[in-house]
């Protein structure tokens, strides 16, 4: 048997036993494809691509949120979503560690409409260095985020120019409170709303003590992309960037952010398209048993 083959069908196996963990009942409130961030089932990609987005088809999933993977390039990441019947209506990108007009070919070689920063930094870093990044992310000021909404202004013209639109995708330290100001406030206010939307990372938002339904409700139109990320109750309030290793993302429905008023208030705003994504690394079942899991919750109305 051909190796991808046995593989997707070992996936396969594994995900039906998903089933039969406990989660919260779907409650099917929208009629939008559901989509996962590929950061999600990394691992599982690095095994065997081709088996993995078959893995996500047969869950049930239609679309995927492209994220960097240095051994595949666009051009084969397309015939293998092809292959799969998935659609890539957005594509993640580091801005600044390599050129926009680079970037911008490899989101439309996918197929993805929208091209959205993970992080973007005030100035582009000399070398790919994490904790650096993280050092330089925990000292920014306001002024920074002034800087980078001016960036995030020019990208966005660069995307438009190219057939694309750029959207800015929030952790928490976009919420860190500045003499009763925050970050977040001045990407918002200082933004061409036509140049650059906004991708809701819900998961993130709710643990820097703010609430989805009301950004949703205060800029209808700004929010087409949401990532829907659960964390387990009792997760502290923090705009501190970093995973509490005592309180990780946990999949949608075994959680404690309700997302059925989320959505409802996102659908309303404009949202487009909903994306699953659970920060690795996963406990106590495989990512693709995950996805499965997070899928059911959000299952959509057919």
């Amino acid at each position: 048997m051909n190796p991808s083959r046995r593989l997707f069908l070992q996936q396969s196996a594994a995900v039906g036993l998903a089933s039969l963990v406990p989660f919260r009942s779907a409650f099917g409130e929208t009629s939008l494809p559901i989509g996962v961030q590929l950061y999600t089932v990394q691992d599982e990609l690095k095994k065997d691509a081709l088996a993995t987005l078959h893995a996500l088809a047969k869950i049930g999933y239609r679309e995927v949120e492209s994220f960097p993977l240095q051994d595949i390039n666009a051009a084969q990441m397309r015939t293998m979503l092809n292959d799969a019947g998935l659609k890539c209506p957005s594509a993640h990108l580091f801005f600044g560690m390599a050129d926009n007009v680079q970037l911008f070919d490899q989101a439309n070689t996918l197929g993805a409409h929208y091209v959205v920063s993970s992080v973007l930094l005030p100035a582009s870093p000399q070398a790919f260095d994490v904790s650096k990044m993280m050092d330089l992310i925990k000292a920014f000021t306001l002024d920074d985020f002034k800087k980078i909404a001016a960036k995030a202004n020019e990208i966005g013209a660069q995307a438009q120019k190219a057939g694309l639109q750029y959207a800015y995708h929030n952790h928490n330290f976009e919420f860190r409170d500045y003499d009763g100001h925050t970050g977040y406030e001045i990407l918002l206010s200082e933004t061409d709303p036509k140049l650059v939307k906004f991708e809701l990372d819900c998961g993130w938002m709710v643990t820097s003590g703010h609430n989805p339904i009301d950004y949703f409700t205060k800029y209808p139109g700004r929010y087409p992309l949401m990532h829907a990320k659960d964390f387990p109750a009792g997760t502290p309030v923090t705009t501190t960037l970093g995973v509490d290793p005592a309180h990780r993302p946990t999949e949608v429905g075994r959680g404690h952010i309700d997302f059925k008023p989320i959505i409802a208030a996102a659908e309303k705003s404009g949202l487009q398209h909903i994306f699953v994504e659970q920060d690795p690394p996963i406990e106590g079942m495989t990512s693709l048993e995950a996805v499965r899991v997070s899928y059911e919750t959000l299952r959509p109305i057919v």
